[in-house]
């Protein structure tokens, strides 16, 4: 029998749907080049964007443009429950995310199971496990009543995964702003930005 995370990961890369947990809510993903399912299966508008969820800050590298302040905020609170909205590099440039084309939101996760399928899988387009406008689902049950056979693979605990969304921060429209209040509060962002670059009171006017 195979190992689950290794399955997990081998469905993603073939652009099934998975569902894993992560440090915040259980995660509902595929492949970047995928996303039309997950749209489809969590009846989510395309103005949403779908964030990017990658094992480790280089392969963020690959996919966002990193400056001096997302690279702070990195380094400081990754893996963690922050998301940080960047400029596309070549890599992610092509990739239907909805939203904003020129930008991406990734983030690494804390979560020991998303990160080890998340290394086997690569960069995965992934959204928070539930339908638009309803809570996340925090057990397997639940989810699989949510979804059934639209998704390939569950990747469960065996407790209920009742966290918070991850904080979003974009650093992509000039001074840095949060869009999402989430786990991380501004406080804790703000001790890690350049002094000279607080966050806005409100989000930047797209």
């Amino acid at each position: 029998m195979s190992d689950p995370v290794t399955e997990a990961a081998r469905a993603a890369r073939a652009g099934s749907l998975i569902v894993f947990p992560t440090d915040t809510v259980y995660g509902l993903g595929s492949a970047p080049a995928a996303t039309a399912r997950v749209f489809e299966a969590k009846q989510r508008p395309e103005h949403l964007a779908l964030p990017i969820l990658v094992a480790s800050i280089n392969l963020a590298r690959e996919v966002a443009r990193f400056d001096e302040r997302a690279d702070r905020l990195a380094r400081a609170l990754w893996p963690g429950a922050l998301s940080l909205v960047l400029a596309r590099t070549p890599l992610s440039a092509p990739w239907s995310l909805g939203g904003d084309a020129e930008t991406v939101a990734v983030r690494v996760p804390a979560h020991p199971l998303a990160r080890a399928m998340l290394a086997q899988a690569g960069p995965l387009a992934v959204t928070s496990a539930n339908r638009s406008g309803e809570p996340p689902a925090t057990t397997c049950e639940g989810l699989r009543a949510v979804f059934g056979d639209l998704v390939e693979v569950y990747l469960c605990e065996e407790e209920p995964l009742e966290g918070a969304a991850s904080t979003v921060v974009d650093l992509a429209h000039g001074r840095p702003a949060i869009l999402r209040a989430g786990d991380i509060d501004a406080a804790t962002i703000t001790r890690f930005l350049p002094a000279g670059d607080p966050l806005l009171d409100s989000p930047p006017s797209p």
